[in-house]
């Protein structure tokens, strides 16, 4: 069977693997003129399934808008008369209380630690090396930010999550060059949890899918999408070509194509940022990742280099920087890691990616007859990339997928 993958992303990277390793013929179609570089090339770098959890929680909307208008925010808003925004934005408050978080929650943990045993068979099956490193700190600057996080501490003891509440001393052997200047109150390591490099590792994944026969073709755009007697018709600029089947992993562009089909999916594009700056004293650098669950950015150590990623802008219309995010992102690599890089002098990206209200991704068949989506994942794609191929692999294929999709398909929203 001729299945298309629209997205080269790290999502689209690997459904297209895991459709070929089932035996179909496969095109990735992508705009952009390589792999993973949209909302894959600035990704946090962290792997981390046991503390996925959504931006819906108990709380968290309130302590959000209350950064509004403060210099240094995690969430920033344009297009404030946009009825979709606000439309979403209504759905996610609504998916804040307790009961929802803890559904929601599981849903996509469930999807996260498959993917994360999916991930470890490919390191194993192929010698991936991806910058990897064990290890996961939340830090949580405030008696405040303490509280929001208890429903996540008490979901991790009821699932029987292994984590620590590392105190001063520990959590200096975790991260010797934790600035202790910052005020703290608290913390929260998984030691179960890694880090790593997301264009790094998606690379690869193309070069394993090309050996099997996956053919990528960039700078194409998908304009349209049509059903046909036998498959879908698929229009890209100026030409068209048919495939028996279409997965739509292109993150934020979905939407466009999506509501061209008629489906009206909660979804909403989100755009992101990074800072990448080059470490310029190793003893002072992060051994691994750690969050800062105030402002939701995290730092990464990525080999020689240090990634500080987060911050959400809901409703931008391009790819312009935003001053105010950067300041964001520069604030808190200072306020931890101040002697480590010149973190003024990092590249600097944004992105977008499609986000859920409720938090867990879209997995599976739509309305449309031959149209599968994989997209929904928000800022934590990565962590959930290679279980979502492969269940999408395996729908598509008309097999039993590994996990119960109870909440991870379109069909919640019916």
């Amino acid at each position: 069977m001729q299945v298309a993958v629209v997205g080269a992303g790290v999502i689209g990277v690997c459904t297209a693997y895991f459709l070929a390793e089932a035996g179909h013929e496969v095109v990735v179609i992508e705009r952009r003129n390589n792999v993973a570089e949209e909302a894959s090339f600035g990704d946090s770098g962290i792997l981390a399934p046991s503390s996925i959890a959504p931006w819906a929680a108990p709380g968290v909307p309130k302590a959000f808008f209350s950064h509004l208008f403060k210099a240094e925010s995690p969430l920033f808003f344009n297009r404030a008369l946009d009825p979709a925004l606000w439309s979403w934005v209504r759905r996610w408050v609504k998916e804040s209380d307790l009961a929802r978080y803890q559904v929601n929650r599981e849903r996509m943990q469930r999807i996260a630690f498959y993917s994360s045993d999916i991930m470890q068979q490919l390191r194993d099956r192929h010698q991936l090396d991806y910058e990897q490193a064990a290890g996961y700190l939340q830090l949580f600057r405030s008696e405040r930010d303490l509280q929001l996080a208890k429903p996540g501490f008490d979901f991790l003891a009821a699932q029987g999550i292994r984590h620590d509440l590392p105190d001063a001393d520990a959590l200096h052997a975790i991260e010797p060059a934790l600035n202790t200047n910052t005020p703290l109150a608290g913390s929260l390591h998984l030691p179960a949890d890694e880090s790593g490099n997301c264009p790094l590792f998606t690379r690869q994944i193309r070069q394993l899918a090309q050996a099997m026969g996956v053919e990528f073709h960039f700078g194409c755009d998908v304009k349209s999408i049509r059903q046909i007697a036998r498959g879908v018709d698929i229009r890209i600029d100026d030409y068209s070509f048919s495939a028996d089947k279409i997965v739509l992993a292109s993150g934020a562009d979905s939407a466009k194509l999506l509501a061209r089909m008629g489906l009206n999916l909660p979804v909403y594009p989100v755009k992101s940022y990074s800072a990448t700056a080059t470490i310029r004293n190793f003893e002072s650098a992060p051994i691994a990742s750690v969050v800062d669950e105030a402002y939701k950015v995290a730092i990464t150590r990525m080999g020689n280099r240090i990634r500080l990623a987060g911050t959400a802008e809901f409703g931008a219309r391009s790819s312009e920087l935003r001053q105010s995010a950067l300041n964001t992102l520069l604030k808190v690599g200072y306020d931890w890691f101040p002697d480590a890089c010149n973190y003024n002098t990092a590249s600097f990206w944004s992105g977008s990616s499609l986000m859920m209200p409720d938090g867990p991704p879209l997995l599976g068949a739509t309305s449309v007859r031959n149209v599968y989506v994989n997209l929904g994942h928000g800022s934590t794609g990565w962590a959930m990339a290679a279980g979502s191929g492969k269940v999408l692999a395996d729908i598509v294929s008309g097999r039993a997928t590994d996990i119960d999709l109870d909440g991870l398909t379109a069909t919640r929203f019916s």
